[in-house]
């Protein structure tokens, strides 16, 4: 075996994008889980941004008697299960998910994003959906709503990951900084230099407060959208403990998940970066943030 098929094993991507969704996808929840499992992951987690993917899950569940990677979902906070929703975030827990994720195509710098990249708007409008509503994480009154607390407390009683989606900066930090009031560490700051447009400086202030930062491979598969060199800066900025890599793959027209880690990985080793590195990114960090034993 090879240093990256090595470091596989016992890998956990966060951020699969198989389907069902209304996004077109290479690959269903199913395929994702066995397609992970040759390759030695110890589990993944299936996101949609439209529709809670616990019960995606416990459907297939007899299709994935036989595999030994474990499947986990979790719920997005979007305008399409009620924006920020305590029902939506309980009943996603209570049914066993994993992960909540704060507005990611409701947010308002998404949906500003959207508005100056056409691209952008069709590839989140799949078959003529209506356009996501915004969501935002303050009231009229600027402060933070009171769903935010609810919603955090949910996930710390499940021990359960908070992602700050596709939050802006000054909305990121909110949500980080309410996490930790409550003594909440499974916080995650996503892509923070793709849509939110959250600097190195911020970021590590939210790194302060107990987030980690997650990148994810579809940014710098072949370099789509970022060179390598920046991830490398990130981590280097941020630190390896405090980061982890995640696929965002799944979609038409991209790698499958497991080629996109292999190309990607292959690459940092060739820079670099360690194995105990990517070890931290891909495997414990991952784990500790969805509460699985080291």
């Amino acid at each position: 075996m090879s240093a990256v098929d090595d470091l596989l094993v016992g890998a956990i991507d966060l951020h699969t994008h198989s389907g069902p969704s209304p996004m077109p996808r290479r690959i269903t929840h199913a395929e994702a889980a066995k397609q992970a499992a040759e390759a030695g992951f110890r589990a993944i987690v299936v996101k949609c941004h439209y529709h809670d993917t616990v019960n995606d899950v416990l459907a297939i569940a007899p299709l994935l008697e036989d595999v030994k990677t474990r499947v986990f979902g979790g719920v997005a906070l979007n305008s399409p299960v009620g924006g920020l929703n305590p029902h939506a975030a309980d009943l996603s827990l209570k049914m066993g998910g994993k992960i909540i994720w704060f507005p990611t195509i409701s947010s308002t710098i998404h949906l500003d994003h959207s508005s100056h990249h056409p691209e952008t708007q069709c590839h989140f409008q799949p078959l003529g959906i209506r356009q996501a509503e915004e969501v935002s994480v303050f009231g009229d009154d600027g402060e933070l709503r009171p769903e935010v607390e609810e919603i955090i407390g949910l996930a710390k009683q499940a021990g359960a990951l908070i992602s700050t989606g596709h939050l802006d900066t000054t909305s990121a930090a909110a949500v980080v900084g309410a996490a930790q009031k409550v003594g909440h560490r499974q916080i995650v700051v996503s892509h923070p230099n793709y849509v939110s447009d959250i600097d190195r400086q911020h970021a590590q202030a939210m790194v302060a407060a107990g987030a980690v930062i997650e990148h994810e491979i579809a940014m710098y598969d072949n370099d789509k959208i970022f060179p390598v060199q920046t991830l490398i800066d990130w981590i280097s900025a941020i630190g390896a403990e405090n980061t982890i890599i995640g696929s965002d793959l799944g979609q038409v027209g991209n790698q499958l998940p497991i080629d996109g880690y292999r190309s990607l990985l292959g690459r940092l080793l060739d820079l670099g970066v360690t194995e105990r590195e990517i070890s931290l990114m891909i495997r414990e960090n991952p784990a500790r943030l969805i509460g699985l034993d080291l």
